[in-house]
């Protein structure tokens, strides 16, 4: 639903007033706040305005057949510069996401700033920026979205069950024999959210690991493209909550249970577990030569400032769709910038019985404490 200019309601001793700011998606809406006396304090910008950035406007032309890229990104200039740009600059904006959410590209680890400093120092609300540099800058080096962002902007349009509803689906908590009984007669998957050097230990066969506290959202989004897919949790004990809660705000309504007890229940009642093995780079360093297969799952860009000689870059959202190019009779090592994404990628590896590799602890901030040969990405220059 598109939201009309000017609507206000009340939210405690607040007013809020609706203004409708196209160009993310059609119905992306900024809300201006209004204190107990009146005055204007600060703007909740959704996706349109983040710290150091704005929405991206490439998501809802994968719905709508007569929308483009181009089209959107003129919506959103003007919603810049008629609507958000002319707002006081001692207004706090206060941004959908931060740093490391695909909505953008360059956003700041900042949550929140004033309007005027924004005006001052964000490329997309520089003054004197015409509609075509706005549009060129804009839509210079997106990236591919996840696979869940044109269905959640669909989802958005169509509508969406509520969050009671969602946890009543989810909050069923199953004993080991039940847990195993919804895996083997539903398409679910498994999703361990706990810490990745405790999920490596043990886990339960085919189990996915994206854990809590890191970039949750982000990943699920990007490693599970069906958002209405089956999950059945395993969490740290008192979690299980959250989880649902945090896989909704992405669009993952559909938890269907999960593992009372956790995977302490699991092993102890002597299902089957399985881990991954590890280690460290110390021990890597010991082994290094240039003709160990390394791959390295960061995104390209990591991988370009400076990476391991001879190490391959399979990014890990590319990761499954280029499994062919793993080796299959010789053992090889995995690693991220710091271990979470590569144990990300070593529980998809194992679901889909690759088991001859090694995960580096501490992945690429360990490395660089090492002798093993790093090199960096140069440009190959042009001769005139």
């Amino acid at each position: 639903m598109v939201a009309n200019d000017n609507q206000e309601f009340a939210v405690g001793a607040y007013t809020v007033k609706v203004i409708h700011t196209p160009g993310h998606t059609m119905e992306s809406t900024t809300y201006l706040l209004i204190d107990e006396n009146g005055k204007e304090h600060g703007i909740i910008t959704g996706d349109t305005l983040f710290i150091g950035d704005v929405g991206r406007p490439d998501l809802a032309q994968h719905v709508i057949a007569d929308l483009t890229q181009e089209k959107l990104a003129n919506h959103l200039f003007d919603s810049l510069r008629t609507k958000i740009m002319p707002l006081s600059d001692d207004l706090i904006v206060y941004p959908n996401h931060g740093a490391g959410s695909a909505c953008g590209k360059k956003m700041s680890k900042e949550t929140t700033d004033t309007l005027g400093n924004q005006k001052r120092t964000n490329y997309a609300l520089r003054a004197d920026m015409t509609r075509e540099e706005f549009i060129d800058e804009l839509l210079t080096g997106l990236t591919n979205p996840p696979a869940y962002f044109p269905k959640n902007v669909l989802m958005n349009i169509q509508g969406y069950e509520s969050l009671d509803t969602v946890l009543e689906r989810g909050k069923k908590a199953l004993t080991v024999n039940e847990f195993e009984l919804v895996a083997n007669e539903t398409n679910a998957l498994i999703l361990d959210t706990r810490d990745p050097a405790v999920f490596s230990n043990g886990f339960i066969p085919n189990a996915i690991n994206i854990g809590l506290d890191g970039s949750f959202a982000m990943w699920v989004g990007e490693m599970i493209p069906d958002i209405k897919q089956e999950i059945l949790l395993v969490t740290e004990a008192g979690k299980e909550e959250e989880a649902m809660i945090r896989l909704s705000r992405v669009g993952y309504d559909f938890t269907i249970g999960y593992l009372n007890g956790g995977f302490d229940a699991w092993k102890n009642s002597g299902m089957e577990v399985d881990s991954v093995d590890r280690m460290s780079a110390k021990e890597l360093d010991t082994v290094y030569t240039k003709d160990l297969f390394i791959v390295d799952v960061r995104k390209k860009s990591e991988f370009d400032s400076e990476h391991v000689v001879n190490a391959l870059n399979i990014p890990l959202n590319e990761l499954a769709n280029r499994t062919a190019e793993l080796p299959s009779n010789t053992d090889f090592i995995v690693h991220c910038a710091g271990g979470y994404r590569s144990m990300i990628a070593a529980s998809m590896l194992k679901a889909r019985g690759i088991n001859n590799f090694k995960d580096v602890e501490g992945g690429m901030t360990e490395i660089l404490k090492t002798e093993i040969p790093r090199t960096a990405y140069v440009c190959p220059t042009t001769l005139l």
